[in-house]
């Protein structure tokens, strides 16, 4: 666990910041966007859970926070330097328990017979915001991947962490009473 012991450092006052294996890369390089947007999602998450969603997304939540941290892990250090620092990692169990969530979650949603707006209840507005941002993520991850390595469940982990935050925005919906918004395709 790492000891911090001042917040500001001064180093990156250049307009350059270090990975976590030490290489020295522009704040606005590819790889610092990927993992700034992932952390930006772990707080729009915080801002979620901070606004009351009903109990059973809770825990699992704070969860996906943590393993934000292990995402915000595994992008900072170069996939040729894992062997010699070890760090948190996003791992196919990983994957595999957001597809379980969402499938617990389904069973008690109603088939989507229509595309929805974002909103309904203020917690699921919230997570509606996080599906966007992880969207982004996303997004920025697959431009990185191109340009260089990134661990192997990755990419995958926020496809379907997107896919489960919708699901949760459903299901807050859901259990506080209030209707998905349909979209009026013929407005």
């Amino acid at each position: 666990m790492p000891r911090i012991t001042k917040v500001y450092t001064r180093t990156g006052d250049g307009g350059e910041t270090r990975l976590g294996s030490g290489q020295q890369v522009p704040k606005d390089a590819l790889r610092i966007h990927a993992y700034g947007t992932v952390d930006e999602l772990g707080s729009v998450l915080g801002v979620a859970l901070a606004a009351g969603l009903v109990p059973d997304l809770v825990e699992p939540l704070q969860r996906i926070q943590n393993e934000l941290f292990h995402l915000g892990s595994d992008l900072c250090i170069l996939e040729e330097d894992k062997e010699k620092l070890p760090v948190p990692r996003i791992e196919g169990r990983h994957v595999d328990a957001l597809e379980a969530w969402m499938d617990e979650m389904s069973t008690q949603l109603s088939p989507l017979a229509n595309f929805i707006l974002p909103g309904g209840a203020p917690g699921a507005a919230h997570l509606h915001v996080a599906r966007t941002v992880c969207r982004r993520a996303e997004r920025e991850l697959v431009s990185l991947a191109r340009e260089e390595a990134v661990g192997p469940f990755t990419v995958r982990y926020l496809n379907r962490l997107s896919d489960a935050l919708f699901v949760a925005a459903r299901y807050e919906n859901h259990h506080r009473g209030v209707n998905d918004i349909l979209w009026d395709s013929r407005a």
